[in-house]
């Protein structure tokens, strides 16, 4: 793309694979090959502010990690993937904060710059920016992949499916944290002790966060997993009585590596571990499993702050 180019809304969709309802990007600005700036309006009708949070609208700070990671994609699918057929994904993130809140009347400014583009992968960093000053600043690694022939039979019902006894159904999942649908992502528990949880995700082609490629190759987006491994840790968190009138918020991603492409029709499993937090901030670590194999590993920061 040729420096000072500007494309709209209509040319973005046009070459990202991503639905309409999760275009993170209204307008972005080529200002050479390796640097881009993109724009988006806020506003209380994005379908995010219904469920993160009722009566309290945030952007999700993942969002701001996919608006980066489609920016990105602008910048290196074409150096990358010269000839449109491979699976261009996030392969990691790194050192990503939260540091302020962007919220509905907000306009954020993403800029990605790309550092170094070898071997079929592309290290950039990136900042967001709204009128208050930096909200959001990560590291990412974008690479390609082959795009799946075929995938397996779905396995037979077992233990991890939902049963009766479940010890936290979306209900009660609800009951713990306030994320409410579209932005809830987790299905239910199956395992609650002290310091950690199981939970599963059952994923299907109606999530709006499925990227959709032209020829109908369909992925999970990366950006979005971690949030639901964080999800399930505030399920955690917030399920300890000492917690009880606390909320939990997602504060920065130390890392992020991303194994293996998650398809419509995987049943997620997530692993989260914490140590009871006994300051305001701690950490925690988790994974996301199909069919016994990892394909995200997360290493993350959260706050606990009174409601």
């Amino acid at each position: 793309m040729k420096p000072d180019t500007i494309l709209s809304a209509r040319d973005l969709l046009s070459i990202l694979p991503v639905r309409s309802d999760n275009l993170m990007l209204d307008r972005v600005k080529v200002i050479d090959e390796n640097h881009l700036a993109g724009w988006r309006n806020l506003t209380i009708g994005d379908h995010c502010f219904q469920g993160h949070f009722p009566g309290h609208p945030i952007l999700p700070g993942v969002l701001q990690v996919e608006a980066i990671a489609q920016l990105a994609e602008l910048a290196v699918r074409e150096r990358l993937d010269p000839q449109g057929t491979l699976d261009v994904y996030v392969k990691s993130i790194r050192n990503v904060k939260f540091r302020r809140p962007n919220t509905p009347g907000d306009r954020m400014l993403v800029e990605i710059s790309v550092t170094e583009l070898a071997d079929g992968e592309a290290k950039l960093s990136a900042t967001v920016k709204n009128n208050g000053g930096l909200a959001c600043q990560a590291d990412m690694v974008m690479a390609v992949r082959e795009r799946a022939a075929s995938l397996p039979e779905p396995p037979a019902f077992g233990p991890l499916d939902k049963t009766d006894d479940a010890p936290k159904d979306v209900s009660g999942i609800m009951d713990l944290i306030p994320h409410r649908y579209p932005f809830l992502y987790v299905d239910y528990v199956t395992n609650l002790e002290e310091t950690r949880v199981t939970a599963v995700k059952n994923l299907g082609s109606c999530d709006p966060l499925i990227r959709t490629y032209s020829d109908g190759y369909m992925t999970l987006s990366n950006s979005i997993q971690p949030e639901i491994i964080a999800q399930a840790g505030a399920v955690l968190i917030l399920g300890n009585e000492a917690n009880k009138g606390k909320l939990a918020f997602f504060m920065g991603i130390e890392s992020a590596e991303f194994k293996a492409p998650v398809f419509p029709g995987d049943q997620l499993v997530i692993t989260v571990e914490m140590p009871v937090p006994t300051r305001r901030f701690g950490k925690g670590t988790g994974l996301l499993s199909v069919g016994g194999a990892v394909v995200t590993e997360l290493s993350m920061a959260f706050a606990l702050v009174d409601k």
